[in-house]
Formats: structure tokens, sequence, C-alpha cells
């Protein structure tokens, strides 16, 4: 049993000349009968999954993990009179509070880093009966300090956020994380802001909700019926919010546009098939508008551009990475080619859907669909819909843990990390040469 990022070089290093095999490798090459793959949702997922088959099947060639070795934990010794917040390996104290397990103790010792900044708390079983250094750092609330009632009390709330944290309601944490570092960013402290940065992401990383290994096992084909969640919840807020989508949503194409100061303008398109990223479907552009900086004329030449490739199949939905003004610039060039494909935009400062109304009511007049009460359409309780008086626009604003939200999320970072990257190369390239 094994993981990988890659299943075709994984798998195809099994089969290359057997001279170049082990000879561990080349039986168990011989004993193969057929191969099982398994699709997860993330590295974190795979690795746990992995460790969870092992111990469970107990294969013959995997002697990592078989003997006994966990992964890390975070223990809580939440009934002594002062808690601690300790690294564990195995959860041997029916009295601690738990939570992993996690596959990086590097993170996990960044993450409690960061909490105890916020929280401080003591990272020591027995602390000694005196004030140590973490104390001095503001890190540390050493046992002379609790003399007071009130640093008894304020010590035990502090536990309390670490645990809140843990738990993942780290919203209102990372949200000061991210204040700080936008702040940081401002003022030209770079270096500042990308630690942060770090800090950030270790946070997200470590409170992610995932899907415990027995999930997969009871059924292989999670990941696909997650998927399908996803489009399902999307196509139904679509509906409700003004489209008339009947069949269910199987391709969509995002674009984004990458520049800086207007040098070097790129654009993307990736596609998403089935809720999966379809690489060989990819596209990139170098817009060839000589004009300021202009994101939305270059939107329009992208899309134009796209549009007379008549033999690339249209999808059932087109993502734009942008608000109002992107999603305008799309609109006149879809009606000057008499396109009519639901179109919307996805705004960053708050990750906004912004929905075109009186574009999604021209495209669905026709449709007996659109005739639906949008009753029979169930939305989530927690969406929130807007809509100014006159403004032809309707905003979507969905928690983030709504999964139509990030699969548009994931849609969106690809098209703007292959944007990017084109950007990149074109600007390298242009440095060299001169």
């Amino acid at each position: 049993m094994g993981k990988a990022k890659n299943l075709k070089s994984r798998v195809s290093s099994y089969f290359v000349n057997n001279k170049m095999l082990g000879e561990k490798t080349k039986v168990l090459v011989s004993q193969i009968h057929k191969i099982q793959i398994v699709i997860v949702e993330s590295e974190l997922e795979s690795l746990l999954l992995e460790a969870f088959y092992i111990k469970k099947y107990e294969p013959r060639y995997n002697i990592r993990m078989t003997d006994g070795k966990a992964y890390p934990l975070i223990r809580i010794t939440i009934h002594d009179l002062y808690p601690k917040v300790l690294f564990a390996r195995k959860p041997d104290d029916p009295q601690s509070l738990y939570f992993g397990p996690f596959p990086s103790s590097g993170s996990v010792k960044l993450v409690l880093k960061l909490i105890r900044k916020v929280f401080p708390f003591q990272s020591v079983l027995n602390h000694p009966k005196r004030i140590c250094l973490y104390h001095h750092l503001g890190l540390c609330p050493c046992p002379p300090m609790f003399e007071s009632q009130e640093l008894k009390k304020e010590y035990r709330k502090n536990i309390q956020g670490v645990i809140r944290i843990l738990e993942g309601q780290s919203k209102k944490v990372l949200k000061e994380l991210e204040k700080e570092r936008d702040r940081l960013s401002k003022q030209e402290k770079y270096e500042e802001a990308k630690s942060l940065q770090i800090k950030i992401q270790a946070l997200q990383y470590i409170t992610q909700p995932f899907h415990r290994p027995f999930e997969y096992d009871v059924n292989p084909n999670l990941r696909t019926d997650l998927r399908q969640k996803e489009l399902d919840d999307l196509r139904k807020i679509l509906n409700h919010s003004g489209y008339a989508i009947e069949k269910p949503i199987h391709k969509i194409e995002c674009y984004d546009i990458s520049h800086i100061q207007g040098t070097h303008t790129t654009a993307s398109l990736v596609v998403s098939i089935d809720g999966e990223k379809e690489t060989s479907l990819y596209r990139k552009f170098k817009i060839r508008l000589e004009k300021t900086p202009d994101d939305f004329a270059s939107m329009k030449e992208v899309l134009l551009r796209r549009l007379k490739h008549t033999e690339w199949e249209y999808p059932d939905l087109f993502i734009v990475d942008g608000g109002k003004g992107q999603v305008s610039s799309a609109i006149e060039v879809f009606e000057e080619n008499n396109i009519k494909i639901p179109l919307i935009g996805l705004a960053k400062r708050i990750e906004t859907i912004v929905i075109p109304a009186e574009y999604a009511k021209s495209i669905s007049a026709s449709s007996e669909f659109a005739k639906l009460s949008s009753s029979q359409f169930p939305i989530n309780r927690q969406l929130a819909r807007t809509r100014k008086d006159r403004d032809p626009f309707i905003e979507v604003v969905l928690p983030h843990s709504v999964g139509a939200l990030q699969l548009l999320q994931r849609i969106r970072d690809e098209a703007h990390r292959f944007a990017i990257t084109y950007h990149r190369n074109l600007r390298s390239k242009a440095v060299t040469i001169k």
C-alpha cells in the first residue's frame, strides 16, 4: 500500500527494467494481481488513510507504521486545575482531551507556538514552581502567578480559547492575523508579512475539516460523491438566483487576468469536469492590448479569442475572476456573439458570487424550467442573498463551509495560479533578453 500525488509516476516505477528493481520489489511485483486506487481530498487524508489501511490489513511489505508509531496529537489536560497543552503520540490518558492525529509534527508545533502568542499556556506536565523564560516572553502563566483568582480565571479562558481554535472555531483569530498581515504589506514589511502568512497557512492546515480514514474505507467513491454534491448545490444556488439550469453542471470554464501595472498581461482558461480539474483543456493567452492596465478590456479580449475556437466544446458555466466590471465585460462579448450560457463572477474581497440578473433572465426566459417556483430548489438557510434597487446584479454571499463556494474557490484559485505562472515566465524571459 502507498500514496502518491502522481499515480502514473508511482505505479510505472514498479514496471521499469526488471534489473533495476531490488529483490524485495521484484517479489512484490510478481505477486500483483490488480491495482485499486482511492482518491482523497488532501495529503493529510492520504497519510491518515495509508496508516489506517496498513494497520487494518497488515500487508507484508509495509513495515512502516506497523511498529505502533503514531502520528502526532495535541493533548490538553483539561481536568487539571491548571491544564497543560502538550505534544503527544498516543491518546493514553482518558482524563485528557486530544486533537488529531496530524501527519506533520512541524505544523503542530508551529501552530501551537502561534496559538500560544494569542492564548498563553503551560507546555510542560510538571512546571517548576518558579517563573520561567517563557513567562518573560509573554507565553507562559507560571505557577507563582496563580495566587490571584483573576489570573486563575484568565488562564482557564486561555485554555478554552485554545480548544476553540483546535475545534475549528478560528475565524476570529484568522481575521486578526490577516488584518495584521495586510497592514505589514502596506508598510512594505514584506518579510514580516510573509512570516505571518506562513503561520496563517499552518493554522488553516491544522484546523481544516477532513474526512476520517474509515469514511473512505466504507465508501471508496467518497471524493466523487463530494464533488457531485458541490455541483448539485451550485446548480440549486444559481437557479434560486435567476438562472434556469435544468441539466447537471458537467463542464466549467474559469478565466483570470494577471499583470503588473499593465506589463506582460496574461490570461488563463482553466477547465473543471465534474468538479475535478482537467489540465489537458487548460489554455493560456498573452494579451495583445497595448493600452494602460485595463482588466475589463483584457477580459473581453480573452473571451473573444476563446469564442473563435468553435472546436472547443462550450461549458455549462462560465466563471470570471472579479466583480461587476469583469462580468459586464463578459456579457458584452456574449451578447455580441449571441452566446446564451450561464455566467458568474467571483469577487475576492469577501468571496461574493456576482450574478447578472438581467442576463440570467434573458437566457432563461424560454426555459420551462425557469417557470418553476424557486421554492422547489431548497437552499441552505445560511445563504445570504442581496440585491440593491435597480442594480442589475445579484450578490450571493455564502458561508465558507458551503461546498458550492469551496468548489468555486478551488477553480478560481487554479485559474489565478495558471495565469500568474505564465505571467512570471514572460517577465523572466524579458529580463533575460535585456
